[in-house]
């Protein structure tokens, strides 16, 4: 029999379990200990949040790199190839490594049923192991204490922001996230909270499991200058910090997290970090005449985000939309509705696809495209008449489609 290609691969374990989310550590856990991966003999960073996850483990991957650690990050979704969700030293992990991991879960399972996030992320802690990394950056699927990358103990944990998403998954009030996300602290371990207004479940779950909670605006702080922004905290203080070109207070949380690690921190390598780190997808300039950025802001806070980014651009902007119906569309058309020239929204594929006229609702005025194709031809016809720029956001799904078209 042929060995499986990855394709073969991912086809075969997205039929292997009847529910595509199905949160609980049991089912993970009893394969993990099969594979002898109970305690991983290096760092563990641990990244939860609403929104910040990646940008908060783009960065931090980066800086441990560029001081010559050897990094696993794990990360998710993936826009364009599943290798993006598996990198080591920031490159993405080849076909042929990813397999191996596959057929090594394959070989041991038994009978144990998986979902697709689950298989992917023991693929992934298989291979770090493998390769004997010294640190390894986990993002957080969904929520927190029951999503699977909550099967390895944090060395240090991280709670990004918190805000209302998901909430048929983790509850639909703060407190209640608050805790599910709270959920990957350890016992006399650091948890960083990059929190701006922490709901109390923050620190009463801390408490409960015995983490050492650090706290933005309380055991650290920065602060916003004219050019450069300054941050304190752990008895350091660095000045005159150029901004990152990904949101200031996940540069903020690195800092502090990085306090935590045997690795010197110095003001040079952070420079270097906040002149050079960027994420896929996270307002993110892709084109030129027009200028065309990408984001994949999709919840109401990750919108109020987007629309100060969008102001400091020094030209109209165009707005090319598409979001996924389970969102809080409302919310988010309402913190947008002002900032951009016109609006074109599209509809998204697939069940979960909003269409463009479910999304017009929430708008006074919009232009409807049943593709994203359609929408986009007619921003950029737009943009070139007006000297304007394009704003392409709402999802994961609709900034790959955009990458798909523009075959980046």
């Amino acid at each position: 029999m042929p060995a499986r290609s990855l394709n073969d691969w991912l086809s075969y374990i997205e039929s292997q379990h009847p529910s595509e989310i199905e949160l609980g550590l049991e089912r993970g856990l009893s394969v993990l200990r099969k594979l002898n991966l109970g305690r991983p003999n290096n760092k563990v960073i641990t990244v939860a949040g609403t929104n910040g996850k990646g940008s908060t483990c783009a960065m931090l991957t980066q800086y441990l790199v560029a001081a010559g650690a050897n990094v696993g990050t794990y990360t998710s979704p993936h826009f364009l190839r599943f290798n993006e969700r598996v990198a080591v030293n920031a490159n993405e992990c080849s076909d042929d490594l990813l397999c191996q991991a596959f057929t090594k879960i394959e070989e041991v399972r038994g009978d144990t049923s998986l979902t697709y996030f689950e298989f992917s992320t023991l693929a992934a802690l298989w291979i770090f192991d493998q390769l004997e990394l010294d640190y390894w950056v986990l993002e957080v699927g969904l929520g927190g204490r029951l999503d699977s990358v909550n099967m390895v103990d944090a060395d240090v944990a991280v709670v990004t922001s918190i805000a209302l998403d998901h909430m048929d998954w983790l509850g639909s009030s703060i407190e209640v996230i608050g805790k599910e996300k709270t959920g990957i602290a350890r016992f006399e371990k650091p948890l960083i909270s990059g929190v701006v207004a922490p709901p109390e479940s923050i620190v009463l779950t801390a408490k409960e499991i015995g983490a050492l909670l650090h706290q933005k605006h309380v055991h650290f702080t920065f602060e916003s200058g004219v050019d450069s922004w300054s941050w304190s905290g752990f008895g350091k203080a660095y000045t005159g910090l150029p901004y990152p070109k990904l949101p200031l207070e996940n540069a903020a949380t690195v800092i502090a997290v990085l306090m935590q690690l045997d690795i010197p921190v110095t003001f040079e390598k952070l420079c270097h970090l906040f002149e050079t780190a960027t994420l896929l997808g996270r307002f993110q300039k892709v084109a030129e005449y027009p200028d065309v950025y990408i984001d994949v802001a999709h919840n109401p806070e990750a919108a109020i985000q987007l629309k100060a980014q969008v102001q400091r651009i020094d030209k109209p902007a165009i707005a090319v939309c598409g979001m996924l119906k389970d969102k809080d569309i409302e919310s988010v058309m309402s913190n947008l509705c002002d900032v951009f020239l016109s609006w074109k929204v599209v509809s998204l594929p697939g069940p979960r696809g909003a269409s463009a006229q479910e999304l017009s609702c929430y708008l006074d005025s919009s232009e409807q495209f049943s593709d994203l194709k359609g929408g986009l031809e007619s921003a950029l016809i737009q943009a070139k008449q007006e000297d304007a720029c394009v704003i392409v956001f709402g999802s994961f799904v609709t900034v790959s489609e955009y990458l798909a078209l523009t075959q980046h």
